[in-house]
C-alpha cells in the first residue's frame, strides 16, 4: 500500500533498476507518515562511504508530537539495504554515472519501506517524446470509447 508517490521521478529519469530499502525513522516521523504527512518530491539519495542517505525527504510533525523531542522535518535518514546491493548501487553510480532518486514510500509487512530506483537523467527531447506517447495513448482510448 503506497503512502507517497514521486510522479516526478518517472518524468525526470529513465528507472531501470528498482530497490526496496528500509528507513531509519524515530518514533514521532514513523506516527507523522501513517498520517500522510510525508513529501519526497524534493528528496534525492546519496552514498557516503558504504552506506545510502536521503536528504530532502520532508516529514511535518504531528501538533501532538511529544515535548521532549525536537523534530526536524527534513533531516538526513538513513536506508537500509543489504550489502551486496549497496556495493552494486555504489559501483553503478560512481562509474556508470547513474542517479538514485526515490520512487515512493509504502508499508510492507507494518514497516515503513521506501523504493529506490537506479537511473539515468532524461534529455527534453525525450521528455517531449514521452509527452506525445501518452497523448497518443489517451486519443486511442477515447476513438476506441466513441466507436464500440
Amino acid at each position: 500500500m503506497s503512502i507517497v508517490d514521486n510522479r516526478k521521478a518517472f518524468h525526470d529519469y529513465f528507472i531501470e533498476e528498482k530497490y526496496e530499502a528500509g528507513l531509519v525513522l524515530e518514533g514521532w516521523e514513523v506516527k507523522a507518515i501513517r498520517a500522510g504527512r510525508a513529501n519526497i518530491k524534493e528528496a534525492y539519495v546519496i552514498l557516503r562511504g558504504e552506506e545510502i542517505f536521503i536528504l530532502g525527504m520532508h516529514i511535518t510533525a504531528l501538533t501532538s508530537a511529544s515535548n521532549h523531542v525536537t523534530p526536524d522535518p527534513v533531516r538526513t535518514r538513513k536506508l537500509l539495504l543489504h550489502a551486496g546491493e549497496i556495493a552494486k548501487l555504489i559501483g553503478k553510480v560512481e562509474r556508470a554515472g547513474y542517479t538514485l532518486v526515490p520512487l515512493d514510500l509504502h508499508y510492507a509487512k507494518g514497516r515503513v519501506k521506501a523504493l529506490i530506483g537506479l537511473a539515468k537523467g532524461k534529455k527534453q527531447y525525450d521528455k517531449r517524446e514521452d509527452s506525445k506517447q501518452r497523448d497518443w495513448e489517451r486519443d486511442k482510448a477515447r476513438l476506441m470509447r466513441t466507436k464500440v
